[in-house]
């Protein structure tokens, strides 16, 4: 039953074959919001002319089309493997636990050239109560953060670039994971220390220690700078696939309660340390393995840490940090456990 309103909208997306060739969307995910826009250049006209005095619109070009906006998730236990995989650039697969009904994905950062997607969104037009379905080609994700807080549901937030929309592709029939839940803070366990290392190319940390004191939230993001203008000329205003032209950055944030010991003294020793972010859910059917996220960094600094004192209530300190390679190990690793047999 149609509302004409935001109940009805629906994101959708698809990886591409060849980046900036549009294909059908097929992996479909609950959203809170997006602000995906074609962003339209234009040439204006500068040429005297006696008896002009304004601009004449007949002398008006478009030139360079490009795409850009954000989509918010609640990150769900299922169905979002495709997504990870293009955030980080990785070549995961899922990969059968033995003979049970679990596969894991190793999401880590192999590059992002070749890789790109379709997103469509679907946006409910209120005066005709039809759903008008807007289709982006050639999107990359640029930036993304992953954000727990206490007595919430951890979200994702994605920054994308794209080479262009159209409102001509049909709509496509909306088809969700079934049985995905969604990962919230009581499943979290947050780690600092430890000793990490890779087999098989999973990374994994051997003695981190839970964080005792009170954390509020926690913060991850990765942001991987690109050429995004490449356009030329012979392009028809079009560009080609954005390239990394810069260090990608990891950083974050932890907002606790003062603790010396276990963030402030970490930070003034100015060491790496890993960081393990993990979250355990249900058990997948009878595989004797349970619905599992989790974030490593081998190689964080802690950068700054700032205990205040603002009056009678709990000292609390903002720690911030930044994941560097320890050369041995990637530099982070997404990975997750679920009942999905694909990304």
């Amino acid at each position: 039953m149609a509302t004409g309103s935001g109940l009805d909208a629906q994101l959708g997306f698809a990886q591409e074959s060849v980046v900036g060739t549009g294909v059908t969307v097929t992996k479909f995910a609950e959203f809170n919001s997006e602000s995906l826009s074609l962003d339209v250049g234009y040439l204006e006209p500068a040429g005297l002319r006696v008896g002009r005095y304004h601009k004449r619109a007949s002398r008006v070009k478009q030139s360079r089309r490009s795409v850009s906006g954000d989509i918010e998730f609640e990150v769900a236990t299922r169905g979002l493997g495709m997504l990870f995989k293009h955030m980080l650039g990785s070549n995961a697969t899922a990969t059968q636990i033995g003979s049970t009904t679990a596969y894991r994905q190793i999401h880590t950062p192999q590059g992002k050239v070749g890789k790109s997607l379709t997103i469509q969104v679907g946006r409910p037009e209120p005066g005709s109560g039809l759903v008008k379905p807007f289709t982006y080609r050639g999107c990359k994700i640029t930036s993304w953060e992953l954000k727990l807080t206490d007595n919430g549901i951890m979200t994702l937030n994605v920054s994308v670039n794209g080479w262009d929309e159209t409102t001509a592709t049909a709509l496509a029939a909306a088809s969700y994971t079934a049985n995905a839940g969604v990962w919230s803070f009581p499943q979290a366990t947050f780690k600092i220390g430890g000793t990490p290392s890779t087999s098989s190319g999973l990374l994994s940390v051997a003695g981190g220690t839970a964080v005792a004191t009170v954390v509020k939230e926690i913060s991850i993001k990765c942001e991987y700078p690109m050429a995004t203008e490449r356009y030329g000329i012979g392009n028809a205003g079009i560009k080609r696939e954005p390239l990394e032209n810069s260090w990608p950055t990891i950083t974050g944030s932890l907002s606790a309660e003062f603790s010396q010991a276990e963030l402030y003294d970490v930070y003034t020793a100015g060491d790496y340390t890993p960081i393990e972010l993990s979250l355990v859910g249900d058990e997948i059917g009878e595989s004797g393995e349970n619905d599992t996220f989790s974030v490593i960094m081998p190689a964080v600094i802690l950068k700054s840490a700032a205990p205040t004192v603002s009056g009678p209530d709990i000292v609390q300190m903002t720690t911030g940090y930044e994941a560097y390679d320890n050369e041995v190990d990637a530099p982070i690793q997404l990975m997750t456990i679920s009942a999905d047999t694909a990304l």
